[in-house]
């Protein structure tokens, strides 16, 4: 195991997901092994917002468990695993379903940031369509590591992306990084749809889009404690 603070940070970051409406029942977060690149830790098979410590278990970078004591892992654990072969820089990866996100993955109407807090999603984001990875018939899970290599493949060098009909997945240097991007990717999805009923809407220009999200990024610590303290202030 590692660091009684990497794992405490990503039980929370279960429960931060929970309470900010990314996840519900479905959904997971993992974070890279601090001292072991080749290892990633993710919770046991069940809702993000009942994670405890103990449902952390190791997992190597074929996506099976290091030491599983009986203990279930989620079924797309190969979303993680393939991320972090294919991409060294990423850290901590998020898979969601968050509602708001689903249309622009089934419409062809591209996720675009609207505003400084969602920068980070530059002018396109990628998405990711299973049938062409594992034909026209799946259940619409990444459940293999053919999958997972090819959900890797269409994210690239993104920081987020689209699974059609399916839901997310958000990558980032940090666990807090990668919390922040899954949290405002569905509060600009909510207000992305909504400038468009009322008319054209102008988008972040690329320049405006990094200039947002090196500045967001600075001051990354300032959302993470207060979603942190607003899940530890419901727990007493």
């Amino acid at each position: 195991m590692s660091s009684a603070g990497q794992i405490d940070d990503l039980v929370s970051a279960n429960h931060i997901l929970y309470q900010e409406g990314v996840v519900d029942g479905f959904g997971h977060v993992s974070v890279r092994h601090e001292k072991d690149p080749q290892r990633f830790f993710l919770a046991r098979s069940i809702a993000p917002a009942t994670v405890r410590a103990k449902d952390i278990m190791e997992f190597d970078m074929t996506g099976e468990p290091v030491n599983a004591r009986g203990r279930k892992p989620y079924l797309e654990r190969y979303i993680h695993s393939e991320i972090f072969r294919a991409r060294p820089d990423v850290i901590a990866i998020i898979h969601s379903h968050s509602a708001a996100l689903i249309p622009f993955g089934i419409t062809g109407t591209q996720l675009k940031p609207v505003y400084h807090m969602s920068g980070f999603l530059g002018s396109a984001t990628p998405i990711f369509e299973i049938r062409e990875a594992g034909g026209p018939a799946t259940d619409m899970l990444i459940r293999d590591r053919k999958l997972g290599a090819a959900l890797a493949k269409s994210l690239g060098p993104a920081p987020f992306a689209l699974m059609r009909g399916h839901g997310s997945v958000a990558v980032g240097a940090t666990l807090k990084q990668v919390v922040y991007r899954a949290i405002y990717a569905e509060i600009n999805a909510r207000l992305q749809a909504d400038a468009m009923r009322l008319g054209t809407v102008t988008y972040l220009n690329d320049a405006e889009a990094a200039g947002a999200s090196r500045t967001n990024d600075a001051v990354i610590d300032r959302p993470w404690d207060h979603w942190k303290s607003k899940v530890k202030s419901k727990k007493h």
